[in-house]
């Protein structure tokens, strides 16, 4: 054991395994989403037995827990700094694993499970550093909030945006926040053969819909002919959407980021470009993220109709997942009206806004100089994120939200893959890495 390292990082390993093993499955269904009372009473004890002063809510549902704690800091007259993160996870099929998704395996170098680096992870370091800094007496250059919450993985309706909307008193003083999927290290080859390695920050993600399509005609028998079938309505609306190609647009969070990638590699980013998708792919996996980012996406992803074989049914619906470029709302909704016909009606089951901030400030400053501080070799980068967070829910509140939940991964892992993944999994060593970037960073936010 290396003696050198702080309690966080002695520690942080086995607080993400312990949480792993909560198993925290958001169905989306109140009814069979379970154990996040049990995962926030647990986090709750972690920061009382260091001596926190802890809240727990819960968020419009029994069992939906959430945590808070705050840490004073030097100067009260600056705005607090909240630091988030979420204690639901996508569930998981064990058959389909190499080692059980609640398990917590520590086991080649790396900690498995589902919640393994969405978000546990963050999560885990968040808790160490919080008791460690409470048990070393550490005072903050500004107040402290740290936040565990329910229901992110379903858009937060029981979860951050209920707090945002029942309990803003949670977040009075607050005007800056740092979350999940972004500080994450991506490896791209120099023209000298070596490979710069860039921190990616979130400042911008897509708003996030989940639409229904209903399409509505006869019912009858299946014998008959018939020219108006609802399935066959929905059905075509559905292809035409899904096969649909969104105009290209290039946000300025993802035009900084690509001017920072070609700066770094000599590649050519040009978005008129035909082949704009094959220079993303020499990016590796993450290209699946940042092609995301260039255009609005609606893919269709489920599909109700009908009762029995022989009858037509009089009803057929489908649910679409839409994501959706700051400023492109208006202009989305006329095309998919355009797509869909006017026989197929549609309406907004989620609906969170886009968000955008920009890539500069003391805040930015500070990520910057932490990974400066452990990697001399690398440089942190703005970039917008194809999904959803929290986020959406406290820029209701004016705070500036970034992702930062900082890892040093190797450069053949593939980080996308694993969100919501089988065999999701975190190197030991990026934990440790980011435990200790983290600590820099709250040490001078």
């Amino acid at each position: 054991m290396n003696s050198d390292r702080g309690r966080a990082e002695a520690e942080v390993v086995d607080l993400v395994s312990a949480l792993i093993r909560f198993d925290t499955s958001n169905t989306g269904e109140l009814a069979t989403t379970k154990g996040e009372r049990e995962c926030a009473e647990w986090v709750a004890a972690r920061l009382e037995e260091v001596g926190y002063e802890t809240e727990y809510v819960e968020s419009g549902a029994p069992g939906r827990g959430n945590v808070f704690a705050r840490l004073r800091g030097a100067d009260p007259s600056r705005g607090a700094l909240l630091i988030h993160g979420h204690l639901d996870v996508v569930p998981a099929e064990p058959a389909d694993w190499s080692v059980h998704p609640f398990s917590g395996a520590v086991e080649d170098g790396y900690v498995w499970g589902r919640g393994a680096i969405d978000m546990k992870d963050m999560v885990g370091m968040t808790l160490a550093l919080a008791r460690q800094f409470k048990a070393e007496g550490t005072v903050p250059p500004r107040d402290l909030v740290f936040a565990f919450l329910a229901d992110e993985e379903a858009g937060g309706k029981y979860g951050s945006q209920w707090l945002v909307e029942h309990r803003p008193d949670l977040f009075d003083g607050i005007t800056e926040a740092v979350g999940e999927v972004g500080g994450f290290s991506l490896s791209v080859p120099r023209p000298d053969g070596s490979d710069a390695r860039l921190y990616l920050v979130e400042t911008a993600e897509k708003g996030l819909g989940w639409m229904r399509l209903t399409a509505k005609a006869r019912a009858g028998h299946g014998s008959f002919l018939h020219e108006d079938n609802a399935v066959t309505i929905l059905a075509e609306a559905v292809a035409r959407l899904g096969r649909h190609t969104f105009p290209l647009v290039v946000p300025d969070s993802v035009a900084e980021f690509l001017g920072a990638v070609s700066a770094e590699t000599g590649l050519e980013f040009d978005p008129t470009s035909p082949d704009i998708d094959g220079t993303l792919e020499k990016l590796g996996t993450i290209s699946r993220i940042i092609g995301a980012t260039l255009r609005d996406t609606a893919n269709p992803t489920m599909l109700s109709a009908g009762y029995k074989a022989n009858v037509i049914p009089q009803t057929a619906e489908a649910v679409v997942d839409c994501r959706v470029l700051p400023g492109r709302q208006a202009a989305f909704e006329r095309e998919v009206d355009e797509l869909i016909g006017p026989d197929v009606t549609r309406e907004w089951i989620t609906k969170l806004d886009s968000y955008e901030t920009t890539f500069d400030g003391h805040l930015v400053d500070a990520m910057n100089a932490a990974i400066l501080a452990h990697d001399e070799n690398g440089r942190t980068v703005p970039y917008m994120l194809s999904g959803g967070t929290d986020a959406k829910a406290f820029a209701k509140l004016g705070i500036r939200c970034f992702g930062f939940a900082p890892l040093q991964l190797p450069p053949e892992l593939d980080f996308t893959a694993l969100f919501h993944g089988v065999d999701e999994r975190v190197p030991v060593d990026a934990l440790e890495f980011g435990t200790r970037v983290l600590e820099h960073f709250l040490h001078n936010c």
